[in-house]
């Protein structure tokens, strides 16, 4: 399925939704959900979970980029993050790097509430000029 299909996306929302209902976030309140669509077309999801030596804690699409990789996958090609309130969510600093090291500038970004998308990005629009494996020549 294509990144970007409506079909593509409504899976992504389903799979982040699923994990947010599972967040750890006893200090924040905040629970995020993330789903990422790998090469291979499995969607693996996370949610973030948070720790008493705040901010210890990880990101939901650092969840959903460790299962991804736990399951043997190396490329992601779409991922989609959920949050609740009104504000446009979009993921931190950290997250866009662990991103990068695996999708490429065009993968899409979906920023979602939980009624649905409400703005997608490249993830060279998000991380403009960034550093990633072919610095190191890998």
């Amino acid at each position: 399925m294509p990144a970007g299909d409506p079909t593509s996306i409504d899976e992504l929302l389903a799979a982040a939704l699923a994990a947010q209902a599972n967040a750890h976030v006893p200090y924040s309140k905040y629970p995020v959900g993330a789903a990422v669509r790998a090469g291979s077309g499995r969607v693996y999801a996370g949610c973030n979970v948070e720790n008493a030596a705040y901010p210890q804690g990880w990101c939901a699409e650092t969840s959903a980029i460790a299962a991804m990789v736990s399951a043997g996958e190396r490329e992601l090609v779409e991922i989609l993050t959920v949050a609740n309130g009104d504000g446009l969510a979009t993921s931190c600093g950290g997250c866009r790097q662990k991103i990068r090291e695996f999708a490429a500038p065009d993968a899409l970004i979906h920023a979602a509430g939980p009624e649905g998308v409400r703005r997608t990005f490249t993830l060279d629009e998000l991380l403009p000029h960034s550093f990633g494996p072919e610095q190191l020549g890998v």
